[in-house]
């Protein structure tokens, strides 16, 4: 049987500083994140993994609207995008296992150039 996965693309705003860190991100600083989450699973009757609207109010609601313009060190004791996509993944996990698609992976961008990504 074929699996499928599929991806959708969130951004946000927010600003941290890293504590007991020695350089310039000890500083309280900004970054435009980017999120892209990936499920798994196979077409139901309708052709579609999952509808993208439900996929996009999951993520949403549980992630973005709770993180976006936010003061992250507020959220973890330390905000790097490792601790960030840690709990984005476990949160995310939990709310698909709601669902009839699996949470494949998570990856997260700190800005442009850098990424962490989990992967169930």
């Amino acid at each position: 049987m074929m699996k499928f996965r599929l991806s959708k693309t969130f951004k946000f705003d927010a600003a941290h500083k890293l504590v007991d860190y020695d350089g310039a991100c000890a500083n309280l600083h900004g970054h435009t994140y980017k999120l892209i989450v990936t499920v798994e699973g196979t077409p139901d009757e309708t052709g579609m993994v999952i509808d993208l609207f439900g996929l996009k109010k999951i993520v949403t609601d549980k992630i973005v609207s709770k993180m976006d313009h936010c003061f992250l060190n507020d959220l973890y004791p330390q905000p790097t995008v490792e601790n960030m996509a840690k709990d984005i993944f476990l949160k995310l996990e939990n709310e698909f296992k709601k669902t009839k698609v699996n949470l494949f992976s998570i990856r997260l961008y700190e800005g442009e150039g850098s990424y962490v990504e989990v992967f169930a």
